[in-house]
Formats: C-alpha cells, sequence, structure tokens
C-alpha cells in the first residue's frame, strides 16, 4: 500500500518545527535528531545499530535514487535501526539493477516514519549551532509533536546495547566476496576471534573474515570467562548504539579481559575499553557522522579520511599512565584512537570497515592480525 502525499513536521525538543511531506510508515517517531554527511550509502544508515533510538537527517540533497537491495544492509538481519528518517528531496524514482524496492516501499514497510521535503541545511545548521536535541516526526499537531520530542529517552544515561545484541552467540564466515577492495584479497583463516557484539555492522564482521579470522559473535552481556571459554586468539569490540558509560556490565567484562589477550576495538568499542582502561566519556555537542571524517595517525603523520557514527567521545585527558593517544580528530581534536601497548589492546572511534565510506583504514585489521600472531 501507498500513502498520499499527507503533510507533516518535524519538530525538535526546543519548539523549532520544520514543516515537510510524509513518506514511509505512518505515526508519530521520536528520538534524538542528528544529521550524517556522506553522499552516499543511506541504505548503510538506517541500518547502522549505532543509530539506534535516533532520527537521522541525510544533509545529502537527493536521497532514494537507487532504491534499497537486500546485500546493503548494516545490521545482521537487514532491517532499519533508525527511529526516524529525514531527507530534503526524495528521488521519484529507484534506478539501480540491483534495487529490489523503492526506498519509501522499504520504510513502509519495515514500520520506520520518515519526512521529505524538509530544509535539512536550515535543520544541520540549527543542530550544529544548538546541539543534538530529541524531536518527533509525525503529521500530529504541532504541539503534539513537540510534547512527544520533549519526552523522548534522553540519549545520556541510556543502554541502547541491550536493545541491539543478539541473544544467543553466532558463527559468522561472510567475506566482502566481489566487493572486496584492491589489495585486500580475502585470506584463509588461521586465527579465532571472539567478536562483542554491541549493535555490530555486518561489514566489520566481513572484514574480520577476508583478515582471516574465523569469527565467533557472542551477545554483549558475555561474561570473560564464557568468552575465554571460546580459546580465542583475540577479542574484537563492536560499534553500537547509546551511552558508553551505560554500559557498566560490558565495562567490568573487559577489566577481567585486559592482558589476556589481544584486543581491537572500534567506536563504541573504543570508548567501552578506554572505561575499562581507566578514562572517562563525555557526549559531543552533535557528535561526528558521516564519511568525510579527517583524521591524523599521531605514529606516522597520514591523515585518514573516515567514516564515522558517534556522539560520545573519550576524553583523552584522562586516559591512565601506560596508554597512549594514537589518532586525533583535525575538526576538534578529540580522541580518535588509543593504545594500550602493554596489555596488547588498541581501538579507533571511527570505522576502517567503511560501508559506506573510504577505506584509508583497513591496515588496522592487518594490525590485529599481527597482534595476534
Amino acid at each position: 500500500m501507498t500513502h498520499e502525499r499527507e503533510a507533516g513536521h518535524l519538530v525538535l525538543a526546543d519548539g523549532t518545527t520544520f514543516p515537510g511531506v510524509l513518506f514511509g510508515a505512518r505515526g508519530v517517531a521520536a528520538g534524538e535528531a542528528v544529521f550524517t554527511t556522506p553522499m552516499m550509502g543511506y541504505e548503510e544508515v538506517l541500518t547502522d545499530p549505532s543509530f539506534a533510538g535516533q532520527i537521522v537527517a541525510m544533509t545529502a540533497p537527493e536521497i532514494g535514487n537507487v532504491g534499497v537491495n537486500l546485500d546493503d544492509g548494516e545490521s545482521v538481519g537487514g532491517r532499519p535501526r533508525v527511529a526516524g528518517f529525514v531527507v530534503r528531496s526524495l528521488s521519484p524514482v529507484a534506478s539501480s539493477w540491483r534495487a529490489t524496492e523503492t526506498l519509501g516501499g522499504y520504510l513502509e514497510r519495515q514500520g520506520v516514519v520518515a519526512i521529505a521535503e524538509v530544509d535539512t541545511r536550515r535543520l544541520t545548521r540549527h543542530l550544529r549551532d544548538h546541539g543534538a536535541q530529541n524531536g518527533a516526526i509525525g503529521a500530529a499537531p504541532v504541539a503534539d509533536l513537540t510534547a512527544a520530542a520533549r519526552a523522548a529517552r534522553d540519549m545520556r544515561g541510556l543502554d541502547l546495547v541491550r536493545e541491539v545484541t543478539p541473544r544467543e552467540p553466532y558463527a559468522f564466515s561472510e567475506g566482502r566476496g566481489a566487493w572486496v577492495p584492491r589489495g585486500h584479497a580475502a585470506r584463509p583463516a588461521r586465527r579465532h576471534v571472539v567478536a562483542v557484539d554491541y549493535g555490530t555492522k555486518k561489514n566489520i564482521l566481513r572484514c574480520l573474515v577476508d583478515a582471516g579470522c574465523k569469527v565467533t559473535v557472542v551477545p554483549a552481556h558475555t561474561s570473560a570467562r564464557d568468552i575465554l571459554a571460546y580459546a580465542p586468539d583475540g577479542v574484537f569490540l563492536s560499534n553500537g548504539p547509546g551511552d558508553p558509560a551505560a554500559c557498566g556490565y560490558a565495562v567490568d567484562t573487559l577489566r577481567e579481559l585486559l592482558g589476556q589477550r589481544p584486543i581491537f576495538g572500534i567506536c563504541l568499542g573504543h570508548q567501552l575499553l578506554a572505561l575499562a582502561l581507566g578514562a572517562r566519556t563525555y557526549k559531543l555537542k552533535f557528535g561526528h557522522r558521516g564519511a568525510n571524517q579527517p583524521v591524523k595517525d599521531l605514529a606516522t603523520g597520514k591523515v585518514e579520511i573516515t567514516s564515522q557514527n558517534h556522539g560520545f567521545c573519550v576524553d583523552k585527558e584522562t586516559l591512565p599512565a601506560g596508554v597512549v593517544t594514537t589518532h586525533v580528530h583535525l575538526n576538534d581534536g578529540t580522541s580518535e584512537g588509543l593504545a594500550a601497548p602493554a596489555l596488547r589492546a588498541f581501538s579507533v572511534q571511527y570505522h576502517p570497515e567503511a560501508a559506506a565510506g573510504p577505506h584509508d583504514a583497513l591496515y588496522l585489521f592487518d594490525r590485529f592480525m599481527q597482534m595476534m600472531d
């Protein structure tokens, strides 16, 4: 069923209102309103578990032109994780040989409320200047949407990992296949890695497989004892949504794992590793989200263009002795990587697996393999 064009609004908790036209599912969607800057990859954005609980606005002007296919979803199971979706212009056609349905049809089928014809430039500037805040989308009266936005859960202190982590362990053996970048051909498995799934993207797991890992994925609440019972050569800590400081159970597990096996963390995994090492985290004003974020490797001086999606950050000034900052964000100097050499642990805030985004940082998977070797 396709709905007729229906007027609606995105309303922020501070009362700022953005008119538009609804598409996708009907109803009211509420969550933290954020923006992300990639020109492509809206399918990956929609299905990235790190966007759980958030209304995501795309800054690229036209979205939906390549439709939706069955292969590009990043959540295990392929369903969207966003609370709502905002675009400037919704393409009237889906023109790609890979497309299986339109973006609007997909969001309607998956129950995601979305709105088009929004002034996303004005929205982005407002969130940039005033900070990310809760919002609501729907056809309801503006007063009702404002109330829904103000009643939405505060991201500070919110444990969303419990909502996206799998219930049971599972094996993962899918590589990137025809999409493997030049110079990064898949290798046979020679190391066993336990990946702790706080809300992982599938392409992270594919990169581990292609790097030469047998991958066993476990839920976020798995104990250190149970992780070590798999006799892994290394432990991987995935990305995920919400406030890292709210995931005390994960931090306690990592404290027990430190020094037991080589550890590699990405995004939320970076933040949780920092907390386990004794550092602190804090919420950024509007976060880093997009596929064009500049990061400097302090060891080599090389600048990488990276894919990122996070609203919280490690306070690098609180890192204890023996833990060093390895990467920084060139826009604001914030933490983008750390290493604890004596404990054989390292992590990065950005996404070396991309999907979508550049491949500048794929070498980090090789670094993890070398650490296990």
